[in-house]
């Protein structure tokens, strides 16, 4: 099993960034998420994240919120996100689950960690979920052997960096902006900033995500930042494509130029 350790110490030898891809599972089909994420990481993708579909998206913008939706009519379940995680870590990819707090509340946080680890999974990134509530989810995620991601925003204070990279063991996602995910024509100016004031509190690697869109603006995050988070441009390549078959080959362009982009 690759390790995000793994991922991030090859990129620092081959000096460049991570390429992290994020598609939800069981989009745009159940089949057809593990398939899409196979083709991200055969076309450069280093790190792959399975959003698990969830009914109230606080961060998702109106592109992952349309794959999400269509994911739970699809009637997606957290035993279909494992399996999704099972068939895109066979690619060779570490893999993580992206979630909000409550499913992993719901399905008991013990039993999900343990359930991930044996499906392949890596790590788990919850956005939702605060230092000062995390230590049962740090506790289990500890005991399975899996790592834990949580976000640090422009706004946060020096003291919350601190707190959240303190809660963190496989990196530290960087939100370039506040608001919604979404790619954007730009990356927030405020990006870079915050990559260099959470390296002061920590030695894990700092990942930047929050619009990005483009190979261009790969290669400007990976710059500064030990990866680049891309989401909603690629599930926008499945949504405007005619079958899944032409929206993997679309999504699989779209990462080919994000991989250049952070070996620039």
């Amino acid at each position: 099993m690759t390790t995000l350790q793994t991922v991030f110490a090859k990129a620092k030898a081959d000096n460049r960034a991570a390429l992290v891809g994020y598609l939800p599972a069981g989009f745009p089909s159940k089949d057809g998420a593990i398939a899409a994420a196979a083709a991200l990481v055969e076309a450069g993708c280093d790190v792959i994240e399975i959003g698990l579909p969830y009914s109230d998206p606080l961060m998702d913008g109106p592109t992952i919120q349309d794959a999400v939706h269509r994911s739970l009519s699809n009637g997606t379940r957290i035993a279909d996100v494992l399996r999704t995680v099972e068939g895109v870590a066979a690619t060779g990819a570490a893999t993580l689950v992206m979630t909000y707090w409550n499913p992993i509340d719901r399905y008991g946080a013990d039993r999900f960690a343990r359930d991930l680890a044996a499906a392949g999974g890596v790590g788990t990134i919850t956005p939702d979920l605060t230092p000062e509530e995390s230590e049962p989810w740090r506790a289990a995620s500890a005991a399975a052997g899996i790592d834990t991601v949580f976000l640090v925003a422009p706004s946060s204070t020096e003291e919350r960096i601190k707190a959240v990279v303190d809660c963190c063991t496989g990196f530290v996602y960087a939100a370039s902006l506040m608001g919604v995910t979404g790619a954007r024509e730009t990356v927030n100016v405020a990006a870079e900033g915050l990559v260099e004031r959470t390296r002061a509190h920590t030695s894990l690697p700092v990942c930047v995500g929050l619009g990005v869109g483009t190979g261009a603006q790969a290669a400007e995050v990976a710059s500064y930042a030990d990866g680049v988070i891309v989401g909603s441009a690629f599930i926008r390549r499945l949504l405007d494509a005619p079958d899944e078959a032409a929206g993997r080959e679309s999504c699989a362009a779209l990462a080919r130029d994000m991989a250049r982009g952070v070996r620039r």
